[in-house]
Formats: structure tokens, sequence, C-alpha cells
């Protein structure tokens, strides 16, 4: 039985994660920490196990073998560079750490450690983006030479996100680095990794943070993708569109079908592409890369992309200017 240390409930999901820990049969919650120690107390109590109020005496514990972290994102350095040292696996949530510096600090004590590392990216692992994987590996678009994915909700506007999801020093971001993960990780998957970026982004409510953003990626092949992401905008389908030399792939829209028209299938009408079964959670994925001694190495590899994107779109807001990839410090 892999033992568990929940490390925060800062996070909006941290419950979800805590239900998969429970669900999974490998794994138990061991013992529960928390920045916040009246908040910890209260969800250990729930969960009917220890809160230890010191992180480094629960780190420094033999019958914890790994950690799901769901602190500030400003904390993921600190408390994932100190978990891995003291040899315990690590499960967390979008994005790795505010800057690439520090995601590189992470992960090279991640790889000295040898412990295992996983991030949650979950629509990696939703059918409509496997089936859309299937289309571009089959070439059905052509050469790319766009994407656009939108993902929104209204919880600025509501009034149901928590209160310090608009702090920007815990956050690094609003609308863009906590929802518009999604559609920026899903971009990278469908068309790589940009040259360059471009991000605008909006203060409806007047927030600390953005509310309403669009980022745009420019690659060296003349390609470009659209990212957009907002806390404002109650009735905002998720939805992408992939666009090529060859045809067109569209999902959403008040639609779960995966549409492709391309001058490649016969008739070139749109075609509507079946979807594989979803693939396991990223959870279990983690509990897997544990028992069977393996690596998430494409999962990691995109969330370090991931941070470096949202860094660049944090800097190119700032600056009002479009910020190369390569001029981020590692």
């Amino acid at each position: 039985m892999i033992r568990v240390a929940m490390l925060s409930y800062w996070h909006v999901h941290a419950w979800d994660y805590t239900r998969n820990v429970q669900a999974n049969p490998n794994t138990e919650i061991v013992a529960v920490w928390d920045e916040i120690p009246s908040r910890g107390q209260a969800d250990a109590e729930k969960l009917g196990v220890p809160f230890i109020a010191d992180l480094d005496e629960l780190l420094a514990r033999t019958d914890i073998d790994a950690v799901v972290v769901d602190t500030p994102t400003n904390m993921h350095r600190d408390v994932m560079v100190k978990a891995a040292r003291a040899g315990k696996h690590i499960f967390t949530e979008k994005v790795v750490a505010p800057t690439n510096a520090e995601v590189n600090e992470i992960l090279a004590a991640i790889k000295e450690a040898g412990v295992k590392f996983t991030v949650s990216l979950p629509r990696l692992n939703d059918n409509y983006t496997l089936a859309a994987q299937e289309v571009l590996a089959k070439g059905y678009l052509g050469q790319l030479t766009q994407a656009r994915v939108r993902l929104s909700h209204n919880g600025a506007t509501a009034g149901w996100l928590p209160e310090h999801f608009y702090n920007l020093e815990q956050c690094g971001g609003g609308a863009l680095i906590d929802l518009g993960c999604h559609p920026m990780y899903l971009t990278r998957l469908f068309l790589g990794m940009p040259q360059s970026l471009n991000a605008i982004y909006g203060y409806v409510t007047g927030k600390d943070v953005e509310d309403n953003a669009v980022a745009t990626l420019r690659y060296e092949n003349g390609a470009f993708g659209v990212v957009e992401a907002g806390f404002v905008n109650p009735n905002s389908p998720f939805c992408f569109e992939v666009h090529g030399t060859e045809g067109t792939m569209i999902y959403g829209f008040e639609s779960d079908e995966v549409l492709v028209r391309s001058s490649k299938l016969q008739g070139n009408e749109w075609v509507k592409i079946a979807k594989p079964d979803h693939r396991e959670i990223a959870f279990n994925q983690f509990v897997g890369h544990i028992l069977n001694n393996t690596e998430a190495t494409e999962n990691v590899g995109l969330a370090a992309d991931l941070t470096k994107l949202m860094e660049a779109a944090n800097i190119s807001n700032k600056e009002r200017r479009e910020v190369t990839i390569a001029e981020l410090k590692n």
C-alpha cells in the first residue's frame, strides 16, 4: 500500500485528489499538512488522520511514501524540492511553478532523488483529445496552420471561486494560469512548442489578477495558436479547432463530437471521428509509475512547457510585447 500525505487544501481541486487517493486500491491517506494550520486540522479530522503542523517533521516520517501537493503555486518549488529530497513521490496540480527556473529546480531535485512525479493535466486523458491526436497522427489536416482552444466560466462574476484565487502573489496570475492552462497545454500538444508568444489580459471585475485573457503563439513555419480563457463568461463552451493545408478538425461548440473535413478523406465532407475510451486519470497513472518503476515522461514534459508558456504570457502582458521562449531564464 502506498501511504500518501495531503500537503495543503488551498487548491479547489484538493478534495478531488483526496477522492482519487481514496478510490485507488493501492493508496491510502495517512496524514495532512497545511500552510494554514486551522484548515489542515479541520480537514485531517474529516479524514480521520493525523494533522502534522511541521512540514519537515511530516517529510521525515518513514511511514509516508508519497505526497499530493495542493499548496499555493508560489510555494510549489520549496515544498516539492523538500519532498523530493525526503524521498517522497510527488503528485501535483498545474502549474508546476510560476517560472521556468523554479520548475528546473524541482525537476533536478526529483531526478537526483529518483522519485516519481506526475502533474494533473486532465484534458490530456479525455477521449476527444485522444481522438484529435489520432487525426493529427494520420495527417488528415496536412501541414498544420492554426489551432484555437477556448475555455471559460463565470467564477469571478458569479462569486463561486475562492477569494484566494485572485491573490496574484499566491497564484502567479488569474484566468490564464488557472483555467487557461488547459487550452494552453492542448495547443502545445497539437502544434508543438512555439517560437514566441503574445498575451493580452483583461480585468473586467477589477481584481488583482486577470479575469479575461487571450494568448497568441507564433511558430517558425508560419502557423499560430490562439488560447482563450476567462472567469467572466457564463456560457462560453469548451471548444477547439485545428486547421491545416488539407483540412480542419473541430470539437465543442455545443457538440461532443470530433469532426474532420479533409481533402484526404473521401467526399471532402464532415466526418465524425470515433472517440476511444478515456485514458485513466492522472493520479492512477502516478500510482502506476510508482508500482511499475516507469516515468511520466510526456506528462512532465508538457507540464514543464506549460510553465514556460505561462511565464512568457505574464511577461508579455506586463511589458506589452512579444516574448520568445528562448529568452526565459533557466
